[in-house]
């Protein structure tokens, strides 16, 4: 049996500890990788996902699966930034060839990488539409948001002030303690901002989903399938340059193309070992 390669990868960033950093564990076909196993792998790394990955058949797309500490997801876009640096950083890809993942939910997705070192991946848009606040949301977040919606598994509040958000500390406990029901938690956005290089950005984010056992996510590259289509109605543009707000902080280039949401980053290798223990 070939023991999994793992590796911790900085994503959405040009240098190391920053960005959020996600977990990479590449298998093969010979190892009894269940969900139970794959759950316990994502909690010993207590990162904000650990993303496992498969060899593609006959050239096919490559089979992914996102994990929380907590949870399993259909879909982490820092993950699959993550999953295709590792790729094609340590000798797994041709860095000419694009990469293809198959999710559990069987969405594609596609990355790119280009030559000063971009990562591009192709994801699917998750337009957000009004809804009636979780019971206890209003109370733990305490802000005055001017537009409230829900795409999936993530809701999304929106506040005038990016300086604001930037500064705003979160009450975790009260966010912990909303009734989320289905989602796991809430992007809160507002426009402008700056970005890490000082450079002006079109929207600031920042994401919080304690039902999925993240308190806060540094950088969330599923978000901006959302934050993008929500943004180019409101600022009638298809290109952006977004900031996440967290304390690690990301940048990210998002680029709206009709049911299509092209998000990019950069990634920054931090850890590259095996997984030895708890095989079966």
């Amino acid at each position: 049996m070939v023991q999994p390669e793992l590796f911790v990868i900085d994503a959405f960033t040009d240098r190391a500890f920053a960005g959020n950093p996600a977990g990479v564990c590449l298998l093969d076909e010979s190892v009894e990788a269940g969900p139970d196993w794959m759950q316990r792998v994502a909690a010993e790394m207590n990162l904000s996902e650990t993303v496992f990955v498969w060899p593609g058949d006959n050239g096919g797309p490559r089979r992914v699966r996102y994990f929380t500490p907590m949870i399993e997801v259909e879909l982490c876009g820092h993950a699959t930034l993550a999953a295709a640096h590792t790729l094609w950083r340590h000798g797994q890809v041709p860095s000419d060839q694009p990469i293809r993942f198959r999710t559990i939910a069987d969405d594609i997705l596609t990355c790119t990488l280009t030559e000063n070192g971009l990562i591009g991946m192709d994801l699917p848009a998750s337009p957000a539409e009004p809804g009636e606040a979780p019971a206890g949301l209003a109370e733990a977040l305490g802000l005055p948001l001017t537009d409230l919606r829900l795409a999936g598994y993530q809701w999304l509040g929106v506040w005038s002030d990016a300086a604001a958000l930037r500064d705003w500390q979160p009450d975790h406990a009260g966010l912990a303690a909303v009734d989320w029901g289905a989602a796991h938690g809430i992007v809160l956005t507002a426009p402008g901002g700056t970005l890490p290089d000082g450079r002006p950005a079109d929207f600031t984010s920042r994401f919080f989903a304690p039902a999925a056992g993240i308190a806060e996510d540094p950088v969330t590259g599923s978000a901006h399938a959302m934050l993008g289509p929500y943004w180019a109605e409101r600022l009638s543009k298809s290109q952006f340059l977004a900031h996440q707000a967290s304390p690690r902080g990301g940048t990210l280039e998002v680029e709206v193309q009709g049911d299509r949401v092209i998000v990019s980053g950069h990634a920054v290798t931090t850890v590259v070992g095996q997984w030895v223990g708890g095989l079966s």
